[in-house]
């Protein structure tokens, strides 16, 4: 049996999660979503990073970032070396993309803010 304490909603809800023949239960979440988040983290757990990405300004020495969609856990050291290896050097708007399809993971690295002309 593992003990985890559910990350998708406020509640923190603390579920056990038992594995029986390759099905899993899960006791203690309060909602659908607690238990879809159990099953996950026990067979692929994902997560979102959102960081920063250094630029070539001055003004705005660095940009906030986020990746648009989860990606593997295990992953989340080498995505972070690909971020720490960009720098942004045009100006850029929200939403736009600063590392496409980063590692071939289907996900993109995108701008949480704006760098507009000075």
């Amino acid at each position: 049996m593992k003990e985890l304490v559910c990350i998708v909603c406020p509640r923190g809800c603390t579920m056990k999660i038992e594995e029986k023949d390759g099905e899993y239960s899960v006791t203690g979440n309060s909602c659908k979503r607690g238990e879809n988040f159990a099953k996950t983290e026990m067979t692929n757990p994902m997560r979102t990073i959102c960081t920063t990405v250094r630029t070539a300004f001055d003004d705005v020495p660095v940009l906030p970032v986020r990746v648009s969609s989860d990606i593997p856990k295990n992953r989340i050291f080498d995505v972070m070396k690909e971020i720490n290896k960009t720098t942004v050097t045009e100006r850029i708007s929200r939403g736009d993309k600063v590392i496409e399809n980063v590692l071939g993971l289907g996900v993109d690295v995108i701008a949480t803010s704006d760098i507009l002309k000075g």
